[in-house]
């Protein structure tokens, strides 16, 4: 019986995990500091869509399950619990389009909200139009 609640707590995890990937970007806009785990996950998002690699939480899943008796997804977590329940399964790439979408407006608004709270005389880019992202990440 442990092992299967591990298993539930493990998923509970993974759904946590794609709301901040969706989301996270925005709250990075009041917490400055979680904008570098926000791009890591972006990135780890991006790269589970990009490439055929295996999702750390859903190999757990599956371990536990099989602990608890339970035999394991047939297939990826997405597939088995959101597709179907969040967008229609034959959606799956504009789904992602989708969050990938939300998290550039997320990570605009952040920019933006950045160059408006520094004074333009004060910016290293004041006259040229350009927002070095490094400066974004030094100030966190």
């Amino acid at each position: 019986m442990l092992w299967r609640w591990l298993a539930r707590g493990v998923a509970a995890a993974h759904f946590g995990f794609l709301a901040y990937l969706v989301v996270g970007g925005f709250l990075a806009r009041r917490r400055r500091r979680t904008l570098v785990l926000h791009a890591a996950s972006a990135a780890w998002g991006a790269l589970i869509v990009a490439a055929p690699v295996d999702c750390p939480l859903t190999a757990l899943q599956n371990a536990l399950r099989v602990r608890g008796g339970q035999p394991p997804l047939d297939t990826g977590f997405i597939q088995t619990y959101v597709a179907g329940r969040c967008y229609p399964v034959k959606r799956e790439r504009a789904a992602q389009l989708a969050a990938a979408a939300v998290v550039l407006v997320s990570w605009a608004s952040l920019v933006r909200n950045r160059r408006a709270a520094v004074p333009a005389r004060q910016r290293p880019d004041a006259g040229h139009g350009e927002f070095p992202i490094a400066d974004l990440a030094h100030s966190i």
